[in-house]
């Protein structure tokens, strides 16, 4: 009997996974993954403008807000959504925060994981949750923590695309085609009714990273069709018995 393969995907606010990784969430869930996600806030500070616009009060923007993530989960196939609801702009865990992402890390036991860029002057947030995704893996792969559990293996930490790209120092080495579940992300992505002024701008990225796949793939000169693609860096050298 094959092992079931799990995917973790670790999003500093609720709508960051959908955006930005929404794609590759879909497409593995297709393809039998068992994809957690990790929401450290809901964004309900720092990327609900419109929501504090009309008037709502705290509890309510993060009730949307949930409400929201939780569907669009379901859009994409995801097996489990898990709210840790630590708040956002700053983002802060302490030690037992982070104990409990680890105990996530090791429940979850990903073939690879996903997070944020590691550079994010526009959003320290996003930034800080790459350091804690680092931080943690490398917790739940330690024997003497908590010793009796079964540690985490070396999954591969793939960091997902910032909003402003050029600023960020982030650079991909990897392209996913996206276009068999695209109508899954954009489903998803407009759950997200708090954030509607990124509906386009992230359908346009997409379109972009499509023509940066089929340039890699071989371009003109047979280069495989694909209308929407997710780039990804990685953080870990990658070990691959075929390309």
């Amino acid at each position: 009997m094959s092992e079931t393969k799990t995917a973790l995907i670790i999003s500093a606010h609720a709508a960051d996974f959908v955006w930005r990784c929404g794609g590759a969430i879909a497409l593995h869930t297709e393809l039998g993954y068992r994809v957690t996600v990790a929401c450290l806030s809901f964004g309900e500070r720092g990327e609900s403008a419109r929501l504090w616009k009309e008037g709502k009060s705290l509890q309510q923007v993060k009730a949307i807000r949930r409400g929201e993530a939780e569907k669009a989960a379901e859009a994409l196939g995801v097996h489990e959504l898990v709210c840790f609801d630590k708040g956002d702009y700053p983002l802060q865990l302490d030690r037992s925060d982070k104990d409990e992402l680890v105990d996530l890390i090791r429940k979850v036991q990903p073939k690879f994981m996903m997070s944020h860029s590691q550079y994010d002057p526009y959003n320290t947030d996003h930034m800080y949750m790459s350091q804690v995704a680092l931080e943690c893996r490398m917790i739940a792969q330690a024997w003497g923590h908590n010793p009796g559990e079964k540690v985490l293996g070396a999954p591969q930490l793939y960091l997902f695309e910032p909003h402003q790209t050029e600023q960020m120092g982030w650079k991909p080495d990897t392209f996913l085609d996206i276009t068999p579940v695209w109508e899954k992300k954009k489903t998803a992505m407009e759950c997200n009714e708090g954030q509607i002024h990124l509906w386009d701008y992230y359908t346009r990225v997409a379109q972009q990273r499509a023509n940066h796949f089929k340039r890699n793939s071989g371009g003109m000169a047979g280069g495989r069709d694909c209308r929407y693609a997710e780039g990804f860096q990685s953080v870990f050298p990658r070990t691959v018995d075929e390309l």
